[in-house]
C-alpha cells in the first residue's frame, strides 16, 4: 500500500500526465480494491468488471480530480457508485460473498504450507464459517466493515461516502465486528 499522505499528490501528478504516479497508485491500491469488489458482489466476473470500471473511471476523471478527501475515499466512491449503477440496471445483482471467496480465504489461511492435512481441513472449515458470517451481515454493515478494513477508510470518510452519519457508520462497524467475533467464538468451539 502506498503512503496515504502521498496518494493525493500522486493523483495530482497523474492528472498532469505522470504515468508513473498512476502505476504507483494502482500498485498500492489494486489488491484492497479488488478484495472489496469481490466481497461486495456475488460474482467473480462482475467483481472484475467493477474493478476494471473503477480504474477506467478514475483515469477518465483525472483531469477533474481535486483533493477534497483522501485518495482512497475517492477511489472507493467510484467503485461504490459503479456497484449502485449496476444494481439499478439489474435488480438481480446482490452484494454478497461467493463460494470462490471462501476458497480464497481458506487458501490464504492455509498458506503456511507445512501443516498436517487435518489442520488444513480445519482451517478451511474455519475460513468457510468466517466467510459465511461476513456474508450473513446485513449489506450496510458488510459495506461499512469492508470499507473500514479493506479500504482503510476512517469512520468520517465512510460516512461521507455512504451518505449517513458518523455514528451510524460507527454502529454498523461495531455490530459487524460483534457478529464476526461471535462467529469466531463459534469456530473456536467447534
Amino acid at each position: 500500500m502506498t503512503d496515504d499522505a502521498d496518494d493525493e499528490t500522486l493523483m495530482m501528478r497523474y492528472a498532469t500526465g505522470d504515468a508513473q504516479a498512476f502505476a504507483i497508485l494502482y500498485g498500492g491500491h489494486r489488491a484492497g480494491l479488488y478484495r472489496f469488489c469481490l466481497r461486495m458482489v456475488s460474482d467473480r466476473g462482475l467483481a472484475e468488471e467493477i474493478f476494471q470500471d473503477t480504474w477506467t473511471n478514475l483515469i477518465q476523471a483525472r483531469a477533474r480530480y481535486r483533493v477534497e478527501a483522501r485518495f482512497t475515499t475517492f477511489l472507493y466512491q467510484i467503485a461504490r457508485n459503479r456497484m449502485i449503477d449496476l444494481q439499478r440496471k439489474d435488480r438481480r445483482i446482490a452484494f454478497s460473498l461467493d463460494d470462490e471467496t471462501g476458497e480464497a480465504v481458506a487458501a490464504t489461511l492455509a498458506a503456511p504450507g507445512h501443516e498436517a492435512p487435518e489442520n488444513l481441513l480445519d482451517r478451511k472449515r474455519s475460513a468457510e464459517r468466517i466467510v459465511a458470517a461476513l456474508e450473513a451481515l446485513p449489506p450496510a454493515q458488510r459495506e461499512a466493515f469492508l470499507l473500514h478494513e479493506e479500504g482503510e477508510l476512517t469512520l468520517e470518510e465512510i460516512a461521507r461516502l455512504t451518505g449517513v452519519g458518523r455514528e451510524t457508520v460507527k454502529s454498523r462497524v461495531r455490530y459487524a465486528l460483534g457478529r464476526l467475533r461471535d462467529a469466531l467464538r463459534e469456530v473456536a468451539h467447534v
